[in-house]
């Protein structure tokens, strides 16, 4: 079997995929626990993701979907980076490729967590190993050529919306990653940027014994980006890349994903996110929601939003399905990982977490 996990970190993501073969990936991280608060309830990432490392520290691919603090908290005190000596102890995580946006590589004027993330992916691209890129914007040629680098011979390192991401294969992996953003927009002349809405979008198709469970992995795009997603897709043909039986809901439950307005108890989603959750979404389909607990209120004008959660309840109970919230698993007042297991009869939420191994399938021939 292969195992997804959702940590309970509060308004952040953190997703870890653990393959059958043994290989794993990582979405994002983001360490946003206060030790210092006997009252935070978030997780100590940090030791879960250690914990199921154990002494290998090293994970096959780390995935930065884009570069916000909840996306990459304290990335750079815990994984071995390329770049600088100061990133390499001996006690570090390391990263076999590193998956991110090209924006991830061209943004300017960022700090912190973000700054040290975006010169670990320049070094890696600059040097031609151990990164792949997501899209292929103009600028990232510009990049490259500033720097004296022919474009052509990094090009098998970026991958655009439409492809499949070729360090996994279902074949050997049991898992294929299927690009759906970011990719260029462009409004008149101008290719339009935004962090949020240059984030990885993808789908994980699993397969055990023939069976196939998918997940959408969609990190905090708008409902704008969604729309394109849906109707891209669609002009191709490629309706079964949106289908689900997981969803990790966008941007911890915000109703700017499904829609520009709230709503009054319940926000109603644009046609196309209609169609993304209530006809892509297989049946018993899974919808999670990587945030805090929702409010009963609108004091806080941040996610997660009620308004939201009430129509995401609604498309699980249609599917006959499940609603999970990270911080209210399995109770709101002791929240722990939300581990899923994937297996030839579909997926399953596994009650005892800490029952939970991964046993690496053999090596097969030739491979």
């Amino acid at each position: 079997m292969h195992i997804v996990r959702f940590f309970p970190i509060g308004n952040a993501d953190t997703c870890l995929i653990e393959l059958a073969n043994g290989r794993r990936i990582l979405f994002d991280y983001a360490d946003m626990h206060n030790p210092d608060d006997p009252d935070d309830r978030r997780c100590d990432l940090e030791k879960e993701l250690r914990d199921i490392l154990g002494d290998e520290k090293v994970i096959d691919v780390v995935a930065f979907t884009h570069l916000d603090r909840d996306h990459c908290h304290r990335a750079k005190e815990i994984f071995w980076l390329e770049h600088a000596e100061k990133y390499q102890d001996d006690d570090r995580i390391k990263i076999k490729t590193l998956w991110v946006p090209a924006h991830a590589v061209l943004e300017k004027g960022i700090k912190g967590q973000a700054r040290t993330l975006r010169a670990e992916a320049r070094h890696r691209f600059i040097n031609g190993e151990g990164v792949r890129v997501f899209s292929r914007p103009e600028e990232l040629n510009d990049f490259l050529t500033e720097r004296d680098i022919d474009p052509a011979k990094r090009r098998n390192l970026i991958s655009d919306a439409g492809t499949l991401c070729p360090e996994f294969n279902q074949g050997h992996d049991g898992v294929e990653f299927f690009v759906h953003s970011p990719f260029g927009k462009r409004d008149e002349d101008d290719v339009v940027r935004v962090r949020n809405n240059d984030a990885l979008f993808m789908q994980a198709a699993f397969e055990v014994d023939g069976h196939q469970t998918k997940m959408i992995l969609s990190a905090d795009v708008t409902h704008e980006v969604i729309d394109d997603i849906v109707e891209v897709t669609k002009f191709h043909g490629r309706e079964s890349r949106l289908e689900w039986d997981i969803n990790n809901i966008p941007h911890h439950c915000s109703y700017k994903s499904l829609s520009a307005e709230k709503g009054d108890n319940k926000t109603k989603p644009t046609d196309t996110s209609k169609w993304l959750y209530e006809v892509a979404g297989q049946p018993g389909g899974l919808l999670v929601s990587t945030s805090k607990v929702i409010p009963t209120d609108d004091e806080d004008r941040q996610p997660p939003h009620r308004q939201a959660a009430a129509y995401y309840k609604d498309v699980a109970k249609q599917l006959n399905g499940e609603w999970v919230v990270s911080m209210e698993h399995p109770t709101k007042t002791k929240p722990e990982p939300l581990v899923i297991e994937i297996k030839s009869n579909g997926y399953k939420i596994q009650k005892q977490t800490s029952k939970v191994v991964i046993t690496t399938a053999a090596p097969r021939a030739g491979v």
